[in-house]
């Protein structure tokens, strides 16, 4: 089954100005990923607003991502929702329309026991063909909920289709931990990009990284360093997506990511769904003037 690897985006959803999705600016944002050497997508993530998106909407997004790509590379779509069976009905919906996979957030608000989640994602692994590929999506600081080691062995072992997991709380030993469930064959991707390169070191297969929409060609660098072995340019490349990563996230990284995506020509809004909040005309202006002094498009060797 195919697993997802090196640089995963989770994009954006471009809205018009009247809230709808932005079909266009999102066929723009997948070629502005593709072109610039990114491995995989990965649409309808916290990135993507997903909680905030109709399940018509979800659906729209989906579709549209998928048929654009073309093949192009592997996309795999989010498909965790407010309750069980909009998870499902999204799942079977990623396989309709011909995802390579899918990823599937915890529940979320209410707090389960490790049995309950062994439960929920058994329900979704069984909704799809028992050779599609499934991702564990673990963001306790957003979902309340978390998957330990332990539970996601159990997991693994019901469910032979669930092929890994992306983890977005910065764990280092929770995530080497996730390494060695199913006889240490499970794929594991990290979130927070300050670890993509320690991470991969340790035996992680990439970072899913919403920075890398807006510096593309950098993450790619710093991805072909660490398949190289390059410890030298991978250190470097590392500290200056630190540098980087926290001026994009320092307010609101959502609406920041628009703001820089649509100064670049590549979606038409900075529009978020709300409650979401737009960054203000100065925090864009901000944002902006310290991306430019950093030639953040640059690759620094």
């Amino acid at each position: 089954m195919e697993k997802l690897y090196g640089v995963v985006v989770p994009i954006v959803t471009p809205l018009t100005e009247d809230d709808k999705i932005d079909v266009e600016s999102t066929k723009k944002l997948v070629d502005h990923c593709i072109n610039n050497g990114i491995e995989c997508l990965y649409p309808c993530g916290t990135t993507g607003e997903m909680m905030y998106l109709t399940m018509e909407e979800r659906k729209l997004v989906a579709e549209v991502v998928v048929k654009h790509t073309a093949n192009r590379v592997p996309v795999f779509v989010q498909v965790g929702a407010w309750n069980q069976a909009d998870t499902i009905e999204l799942a079977k919906h990623a396989v309709e329309i011909g995802a390579d996979g899918i990823g599937v957030v915890t529940p979320i608000f209410y707090k389960l026991s490790d049995a309950g989640l062994v439960d929920f994602y058994k329900a979704v692994a069984e909704s799809v063909p028992a050779d599609f590929p499934v991702y564990l999506y673990g963001i306790p600081q957003n979902a309340v909920n978390d998957i330990n080691p332990a539970t996601a062995e159990a997991i693994a072992q019901a469910c032979p289709n669930v092929v890994g997991i992306k983890y977005s709380f910065g764990d280092f030993t929770r995530m080497q931990q996730f390494m060695l469930v199913r006889n240490q064959t499970f794929s594991v991707l990290a979130g927070p990009d300050h670890m993509f390169a320690p991470f991969c070191s340790a035996g992680g297969e990439g970072v899913v990284s919403g920075n890398a929409m807006c510096i593309p060609e950098h993450y790619e660098q710093l991805w072909e360093a660490i398949k190289a072995g390059d410890n030298a340019l991978a250190t470097k490349l590392q500290r200056r997506t630190n540098v980087l990563n926290s001026t994009m996230c320092a307010i609101n990284n959502i609406a920041a990511y628009k703001v820089i995506l649509k100064n670049e020509g590549v979606i038409a809004t900075t529009k978020v769904r709300r409650p979401f909040e737009n960054l203000t005309p100065q925090q864009e202006a901000d944002l902006l003037e310290k991306m430019a002094q950093l030639d953040y498009r640059k690759v620094i060797i």
